[in-house]
């Protein structure tokens, strides 16, 4: 696997997984872990670096568009949204659970 991406690309991925995680943090709020972001974030890039560079890293410059930097910007969005929503609803979930044991505990 050759991996096409450039340093300028890669930045924009890291920046869109980044603001990802902040706005699941600040939507979710107190509701969950306070690493929501960090699993967002991570989740989200790693959705949108596998459907931009091994989903559709075969494909021509003219077969996919916009391309930055080696990025296929519209395919990293789908990939990010694929791998990242439902990695923080899970979070959400599983932490919801064991913060909702320990309030009603006595």
């Amino acid at each position: 696997m050759k991996f096409e991406i450039g340093l300028t690309g890669l930045g924009l991925l890291i920046v869109l997984a980044l603001v990802f995680g902040v706005i699941a943090q600040v939507v979710l709020g107190k509701a969950t872990t306070r690493w929501l972001w960090l699993i967002g974030a991570v989740a989200w890039f790693g959705g949108g670096l596998f459907l931009s560079e091994v989903v559709y890293g075969t494909m021509t410059a003219d077969d996919l568009q916009p391309i930055i930097d080696g990025l296929a910007f519209d395919e990293a969005l789908l990939g990010g949204l694929l791998l990242g929503v439902p990695a923080v609803v899970v979070t959400w979930f599983a932490t919801r659970r064991r913060r909702l044991d320990r309030q009603t505990s006595p």
